[in-house]
């Protein structure tokens, strides 16, 4: 909403311009009045709408060219206000023929029209006959104001109206001649009957009625009041009013009926609350509410906004299958403009047998849109309404900011819950199948897409619960930039069957993370295969024992048995104590404290999976 409104006064000599002016300022009528008034500001406080209103008048203007020049900077004016007298014939017939012909000359820009109709108290009749054809005609015009300067008679309720043309226009949201809601005013209002109908079921019940009366309005309905509400739509409409609640065509309906009875500041309230601005576009403001992130941070989602993406999947879940559907996705991101997610995601998280998003799915690509850019997920979180769902100030209210990484290295201890593993290796060294494996999926049931580089699964190995985000690097270790080093371990991967494969890791290992603090693991591809001798001056065991790494580690996805996780844990374990000498981490022991431990926690994150699938 605009922080001041300019009204500008125009009309021919004489018919009271400056007179209505100092009206009200003064709150009497002028003794005399001055050729004309000086430009005054009205303070926000004592104004209807709370906002500063600068008023102008242009006395001197007589003619339409000078009309056009003096308004051709947008600066001039919010509102036009055209003066003329109720007992002049010829200042009415000047209204249409020179002011409104002025301003339809500069239709790049478009401001609302009031015609105000002054001297009331010199005649016995009404004006409207006359004026109403003329404001058929212009769309531009908002409404028509009789007053008197001399009796004071309307003169708040035309700089009012001249406020609410302003603050509150017509021409977004409605079609007079049409006499319906614009497209793109009901696209905005569909949307906020969809993040309102909490249940996804297609009606406003009276408690999703009411939170909708409280976060526009600041007030419950009383239940007389509800009903009616209800009844006025049930008395105009067939299919507005379902099982006693309020249907996206009764919602529509309401917000018809609110202009046309000149409440249109109703609707403008609910749009403004939901983020919209002037133009029924969402703000950026809205979407992308400030956040800072220092250096070396993530970012992750918080309990709150995982509560709220529950609900969410939860009310668009149709069949209760723990899964969401092509068309229930489709259905999920209608409050988008545009889809989010293609096929290709797919392939990046859990799936059911029907190759569907399953709720673990579902979180786990939100805390990697959140991890990876935070401000597209600010964005998303915008759409679905979490800001006004949970009652908070913006969206992020929904993100965690961890602590600088090396602060965890100095303490020895991690408040995050989210780790990054960049998966490197030579091209067909078994990348791919790896990523897949971490999905729980083998050889035989992959339909991988080469193009798709990044996987997250959420590990339970605490009882918060990690998520770990596998990360496939192309292979091209001379170009390889700061997003594929930013890490918390690295996964170097060679095919045993393929002589030439090794070279790369070893390559890699010696020109970005010889001397990093960077945890790091060399997995063995395609164990089932014969292995054979690398190319290379050391054997990976010789290579991976001279620089103190763990040996190489066994990987196959070329198997109808369920595939081990034992190698992730050991990923995960690693990403989150990287402190840890590789001399300790190479000792069985603590090994076997970490594996037990995450297997506890593993079997505890499973059991409280299953508590929250029960409550859904």
């Amino acid at each position: 909403m605009r922080k001041d409104v300019r009204i500008l006064l125009v009309g021919e000599p004489k018919v009271g311009k400056t007179s209505l002016i100092m009206s009200l300022v003064s709150e009497e009528f002028p003794d005399e009045v001055p050729l004309r008034a000086e430009e005054i500001t009205i303070p926000a406080d004592v104004t209807p709408e709370r906002v500063p209103t600068h008023i102008v008048d242009y006395s001197d203007i007589v003619c339409a060219s000078q009309l056009i020049i003096c308004l051709f900077s947008p600066l001039q004016a919010n509102v036009i206000c055209i003066v003329y007298s109720v007992n002049n014939k010829k200042s009415i017939e000047k209204v249409s023929v020179i002011y409104i012909c002025a301003h339809n000359e500069r239709l790049y820009y478009r401001v609302p029209l009031i015609l105000v109709g002054n001297k009331s108290d010199l005649v016995e009749h009404s004006s409207m006959e006359t004026i109403l054809p003329i404001m058929n005609q212009y769309q531009d015009i908002e409404t028509c104001v009789e007053c008197s300067a001399k009796n004071l008679k309307n003169i708040s309720e035309l700089f009012y109206y001249a406020q609410k043309a302003v603050l509150h226009p017509t021409g977004p949201l409605y079609c007079p001649e049409e006499k319906e809601l614009k497209p793109s005013c009901i696209k905005a209002l569909t949307r906020i009957f969809k993040v309102s109908d909490l249940d996804n079921d297609g009606i406003l019940n009276d408690n999703e009625l009411n939170f909708f009366q409280r976060t526009c309005f600041n007030t419950p309905l009383a239940p007389q009041a509800l009903e009616d509400v209800k009844n006025v739509v049930r008395r105009n409409m067939n299919d507005g009013v379902k099982d006693n609640g309020l249907t996206l065509k009764g919602f529509l309906f309401l917000h018809t009926l609110f202009i046309q009875r000149g409440r249109h500041e109703t609707t403008w309230t609910v749009l403004r609350r939901f983020g919209y601005d002037d133009d029924l576009e969402l703000t950026q403001e809205y979407l992308f509410p400030v956040i800072k992130i220092p250096p070396d941070c993530t970012t992750e989602l918080n309990h709150n906004a995982y509560l709220f993406l529950q609900s969410v999947f939860d009310k668009h879940d149709k069949d209760r299958d723990c899964a969401l559907s092509p068309d229930e996705v489709k259905d999920l991101f209608k409050v988008f403009p545009y889809m989010p997610w293609g096929p290709d995601v797919n392939n990046t998280v859990c799936t059911n047998d029907q190759g569907w998003i399953t709720y673990q799915g579902y979180l786990s690509q939100w805390t990697l849109t959140t991890y990876l850019d935070v401000q597209r997920s600010l964005e998303y979180l915008g759409y679905l309404g979490y800001s006004i769902i949970y009652e908070q100030e913006s969206q992020a209210a929904a993100i965690t900011v961890t602590r600088n990484k090396r602060i965890d290295l100095q303490k020895k201890q991690t408040q995050r819950s989210v780790f990054r593993c960049n998966v490197l290796g030579a091209r067909g060294s078994g990348k791919s199948g790896f990523l897949q494996a971490f999905l729980g999926k083998n050889l035989t049931l992959q339909n991988v897409n080469p193009s798709i580089c990044t996987l997250c699964l959420s590990l339970a190995l605490s009882v918060m619960s990690a998520h770990h985000k596998l990360h496939e690097v192309m292979p091209d270790f001379d170009f390889l930039s700061e997003a594929d080093l930013a890490c918390d371990v690295v996964c170097l991967v060679y095919d045993i069957n393929n002589p030439r494969t090794f070279e790369y890791c070893a390559k890699v290992y010696k020109q970005y993370f010889i001397d990093s603090k960077t945890p790091c693991v060399v997995i063995a591809a395609k164990s089932d295969l014969h292995e054979v001798r690398q190319h290379y001056s050391l054997s990976p065991q010789d290579f991976c024992r001279k620089h103190k790494l763990h040996p190489p580690q066994p990987f196959t996805c070329n198997t109808t048995d369920a595939l081990s996780k034992d190698i992730y844990t050991r990923l995960t374990t690693m990403a989150m104590y990287p402190h840890m000498a590789q001399a300790d981490l190479k000792n069985s022991t603590f090994w076997l404290r970490a594996s037990v431990g995450a297997t506890v926690c593993a079997v505890l994150g499973f059991a409280m999976y299953r508590a929250l699938l029960k409550q859904r």
